[in-house]
């Protein structure tokens, strides 16, 4: 067993779990969904993306624009909700919530595709 693959694992699965915790929960209520869990989610996913880098496998190559496309969207979601914090005058409502669930679940979608990806290029390893 290689410490490597297993680190590996750990960080993608995670992102997977801390994203999907995220979304879970009344779409537009903002008590459902922390800031600071967000926050880890970003964390993680760029952790993540690190360890995806040097692959050069098409499958690689899939992972690591799955992993960059829920890296892009968190990031998305982190500067609405940057936006309605601090300069929208209205504060947070349910539509700028709404908008940060949508794009954490669309994130979430792009690491769903991670781990299937993960799961094949393993079904498919030979001894």
């Amino acid at each position: 067993m290689s410490l490597e693959k297993v680190f590996f694992g750990f960080f993608i699965l995670l992102a997977l779990t801390l994203n999907f915790g995220f979304v879970l929960g009344e779409f537009d209520n903002p008590d459902h969904h922390n800031t600071l869990e967000l926050l880890a989610v970003i964390i993680v996913n760029l952790v993540a993306t690190v360890l995806k880098f040097g692959d050069r496998t098409q499958t690689g190559a899939l992972l690591l624009a799955s992993s960059l496309v829920a890296d892009l969207q968190l990031f998305a979601a982190a500067v609405v909700w940057t936006y309605a914090i601090h300069i929208h005058t209205g504060g947070m409502d349910a539509m700028f919530m709404a908008s940060i669930v949508s794009l954490a679940a669309g994130a979430l979608l792009a690491n769903i595709v991670s781990v299937v990806l993960v799961i094949i290029d393993t079904v498919n390893l030979r001894r």
